[in-house]
């Protein structure tokens, strides 16, 4: 999938430079790709305007990387199936089984990485 623009949801971006979810979102877009940050209580990160949850994301989602543990996804169940991304990164620390399951029977993939190794491996 490398080198071909995506758009990409990134749950849990962060506008602390420190923060992994920040650092993907800078990352996603030296690689081209087109970032949409989630995030309830935030206006903007890295310039970017931020969507207060998934529902107001409208349009085709290639990618969903996760940056929010199992407890804050529950709650956004319905919203990421109803979103209907091309896949879903875990990244370590954001695992959530009944979030596999539900995505396993939409027939949504979805896959156990780090969204900054697969950038800067040429894997994304």
């Amino acid at each position: 999938m490398s080198q071909t623009t995506q758009r990409v949801v990134v749950l849990g971006a962060s506008h602390k430079p420190d923060r992994y979810s920040n650092q993907a979102i800078r990352l996603l877009r030296e690689n081209g790709h087109a970032v949409i940050p989630v995030n309830p209580r935030l206006e903007e990160a890295e310039g970017i305007k931020v969507a207060h949850s998934l529902d107001e994301i409208s349009g085709a989602v290639d990618t969903l990387t996760m940056y929010v543990g199992a407890e804050r996804s529950n709650t956004m169940l319905e919203s990421i199936i109803r979103l209907q991304p091309g896949r879903v990164i875990f990244n370590p620390g954001t695992e959530n089984p009944e979030l596999e399951e539900r995505l396993s029977a939409a027939s949504i993939p979805f896959e156990h990485a780090c969204t900054l190794v697969m950038l800067r491996t040429g894997q994304f």
